[in-house]
């Protein structure tokens, strides 16, 4: 994947997003089914979806969104460790060889005994 360029500011951010607003749930009240304090902000270059519902304010919520958009966006553009070729242990070599055994003589338990003349 590409590096997602990352703007410095807030507002430059929110503004390549995608924010919507939702009843968060959850203890509350009274005030829980009446505000749509979650929020939820869709970042359109990379298609990262963010979600935000732990203060009963949205204004916060939407900063905390933010955060976690920002890190997820930071974290996507690190490069990929290169894996590294590994040999099988003996361990599994020998748990692949017992269980191509074992299969074997189940097979070999299904075939028809041989007709001796």
């Amino acid at each position: 994947m590409p590096d997602i360029p990352i703007p410095d500011d807030n507002d430059a951010l929110l503004a390549e997003c995608e924010v919507e607003t939702f009843r968060s749930g959850g203890p509350g009240g009274q005030h829980a089914n009446k505000v749509e304090s979650g929020v939820r902000l869709t970042h359109t270059p990379s298609g990262v979806v963010v979600t935000s519902r732990a203060s009963r304010r949205q204004h916060r919520n939407k900063q905390l969104a933010l955060e976690e958009l920002r890190r997820r966006l930071v974290s996507l553009n690190k490069p990929k460790k290169k894996r590294i070729a590994s040999k099988p242990t003996a361990a599994s070599k020998r748990k692949r060889l017992d269980a191509k055994r074992r299969r074997g003589e189940a097979k070999a338990k299904r075939r028809k005994p041989a007709a001796d003349e």
